[in-house]
Parts: C-alpha cells; sequence; structure tokens
C-alpha cells in the first residue's frame, strides 16, 4: 500500500484508489471498528455508572448487569451501525447502476469510520467532566412496587437534569461533526467501491447521512 492509514483522513481518493489495486480484505476496517467500539464501550461504561446508581436499590447486582450490558452493547452497536451503512451504501448506489461487490463496500465504509474513534474520544472526556455533576434520583424497591410511576419519573428526572441534557448536547453536536468528516471519506469509498461519478457517489452517501443527523437533532432538540 502506497498510502499510510492516515490519508484517508486528508486524501481519501488517493487511499482509495491504491486499495483498489489489492485484495478486498476486511481485517484494517474491522479493527478500526472494534476500536471504535471499545472507546464507545467506555462511554457507554461511564453513563451507566450514573444509571447503574439510580436503580442500584431495586436489586442486589444491578449495578454490575447494567454495567455489562452497556459495555457489550456499545461494541456489538458499533459493528452492526459498520454493517448497516454499508448495506445502505450499497442498495442507494445499486439505483445509480453501481457496480462492484458489497464486500468492498463494506471494506470502505469501514476505513471511513476512523474519524469517528477521534470523536468517541472527545466523548469520553466531555463524559468524564458532565456525569459527577448529574444528580442522580434514588429509587427504591419498595417504592417502584407500591407505584410503578416512580420508575418512569425518576428516568425521565435523570434525562433532564441540566448537566446530562447540556451533556447530550454537546455529545451530539460531537457526533455530527465526526460524522460530517466520515460522510466525506465515504464519498470517495462509494465512488471507487461502486464505479459511481462524484455526483452519484455523494448523493447515495448524503442522503441518508443527512438523514441520520436530522434523527440526531430532533432527537436532541425533542423537537
Amino acid at each position: 500500500m502506497k498510502h499510510s492509514l492516515f490519508d484517508i483522513l486528508i486524501k481519501p481518493g488517493a487511499f482509495f484508489q491504491d486499495v483498489m489495486a489489492e485484495k478486498e480484505s476486511l481485517r484494517i476496517p474491522g479493527l478500526i471498528v472494534l476500536i471504535l467500539g471499545m472507546i464507545s464501550a467506555i462511554y457507554a461504561y461511564l453513563v451507566s455508572g450514573t444509571t447503574g446508581k439510580m436503580m442500584a436499590g431495586l436489586f442486589s447486582g444491578m449495578e454490575s448487569i447494567i454495567a455489562i450490558s452497556s459495555v457489550l452493547g456499545a461494541i456489538i452497536m458499533a459493528l452492526i451501525f459498520w454493517a448497516i451503512w454499508a448495506g445502505v451504501f450499497y442498495l442507494v448506489s445499486s439505483l445509480f447502476k453501481g457496480s462492484g461487490s458489497f464486500k468492498r463496500t463494506l471494506e470502505f465504509t469501514g476505513y471511513g469510520h476512523l474519524p469517528q474513534i477521534f470523536g468517541a474520544i472527545i466523548t469520553v472526556i466531555v463524559a468524564i467532566q458532565y456525569l459527577p455533576r448529574v444528580v442522580v434520583p434514588q429509587i427504591a424497591a419498595s417504592a417502584v412496587q407500591e407505584n410503578p410511576q416512580i420508575l418512569q419519573e425518576a428516568v425521565n428526572s435523570l434525562m433532564h437534569d441540566p448537566a446530562m441534557m447540556e451533556m447530550t448536547q454537546i455529545i451530539s453536536i460531537i457526533s455530527i461533526v465526526f460524522l460530517l468528516w466520515s460522510a466525506n471519506i465515504w464519498i470517495s469509498g462509494v465512488r471507487n467501491a461502486r464505479h459511481l461519478s462524484e455526483r452519484d457517489s455523494a448523493l447515495c452517501v448524503g442522503i441518508p447521512v443527512v438523514v441520520y443527523i436530522l434523527y440526531i437533532i430532533y432527537s436532541m432538540t425533542g423537537v
């Protein structure tokens, strides 16, 4: 390979042209996504600590269950999202008469996740700063048995805590910024993997990415 891995960040077109001359391989893209999942798992662990404190009164071991499920969930979701993005790009590019294997599309989509590793690191730093400021409501098992609505009220109280809301908004903005960086890389990746024009590849990537960004904004603002 003539270009280094970090050329993806500044010269994705040249990088993917170089990779096209090589045999399809998911090893490096898979490692990129796995690292992203592991860093996301750190963030999930931090957030689960807050949720675990709230749920600790329900029964013994609740905090550990929440922490383990959150960490494993973050890693699994990173892999699932990799496959979903690749699948969407592959299907949409088919409408533009794209050719080329799904494996190559999956490979190049994985490479495009590299910027999101930096975003995930920043997200962890933000969480470390904000989570200690969150006021965690306490739930007693006896109170939930008498009035199950208390659990929902506690969750709402946690999610609407000023520090939690501000953290969520900041992290949403970070996610959008680094997703756009990934989208720029994906455009070059899809163009090469599916043998499309610049315009068609931009549409293949841009449409689903914009839809997802609108969803993030909707979730962030609660509009």
